[in-house]
């Protein structure tokens, strides 16, 4: 069982920036391409970024090109997500996912395994 617990949400005005942390356990975390996706209340959840399991290959979403960068440590089992110059637009609750193992895209939105969420608030 992949268990992952994201960290670092919180309210930020608007041009600032914030850093999300996700830890993963129970699972092999070096063989997952690891990502984060987003949801606003009443809103489709969102592929924000991707990271394949070497870092070597990355995805973003058009809204969030430029602004955020994601990360990862398989030392530490964790991803990051960098996010800067934020717009209260970027407001939701910021989900980390897993992928199972099964090769796929970068750019796919299929994950496997997926945190409990964090709230992230930009006001205007």
């Amino acid at each position: 069982q992949v268990q992952l617990v994201e960290s670092g949400g919180g309210l930020v005005q608007a041009g600032g920036s914030l850093r999300l942390s996700c830890a993963a356990s129970g699972g092999t975390f070096s063989s997952s391409t690891m990502g984060w996706f987003r949801q606003a209340p009443g809103k489709e959840r969102e592929l924000v970024a991707g990271i394949s399991w070497r870092g070597s290959i990355t995805y973003y979403a058009d809204s969030v090109k430029g602004r955020f960068t994601i990360s990862r440590d398989n030392t530490k089992n964790t991803i990051y997500l960098q996010m800067n110059s934020l717009k209260p637009e970027d407001t939701a609750v910021y989900y980390c996912a897993a992928r199972g193992g099964i090769p796929r895209v970068i750019s796919s939105p299929v994950y496997d395994y997926w945190g409990q969420g964090t709230q992230v608030t930009v006001s205007s």
